[in-house]
């Protein structure tokens, strides 16, 4: 009889950083930016339930926010810029860190998800 491999214990925050997969650490998590992959492509670990909801983008709007609203008051009381080169530089700022950490946070909480739940490991 053939006995199912054993995947060592992963840290979720390392894999879910390296967007890679839960279990095995090796298959990648998504198939597209932000599109899930249907299954591991190294252990075949069904990742289709695998859902993060709106997390992501929660904890990715309170990270930029903390850190891009005292920079733009840094900014403001150090140079006084005019207005509209506040709403250029900080629309800018704050897309680029949104598509830079979304993918990250989504992939560190549908690692978490795996290691928390008790019925998605196999």
């Amino acid at each position: 009889m053939n006995e199912a491999p054993s995947y060592p214990p992963l840290s979720p925050v390392l894999t879910g950083l390296a967007c890679r997969c839960p279990r095995c650490g090796r298959g990648r998590l998504f198939s597209g930016y932000l599109q899930v992959a249907d299954t591991c492509d190294a252990c075949g670990l069904d990742l289709r339930n695998h859902d993060s909801g709106d997390g992501p983008a929660v904890f990715v709007i309170f990270a930029l926010g903390i850190i891009v609203v005292p920079l733009a008051l840094w900014v403001e009381s150090a140079f006084q810029p005019p207005l509209w080169l506040h709403a250029v530089l900080w629309s800018i700022v704050i897309l680029a860190g949104a598509l830079g950490l979304l993918r990250l946070f989504k992939g560190v909480l549908i690692a978490l998800q795996y290691k928390h739940r008790g019925t998605a490991h196999d």
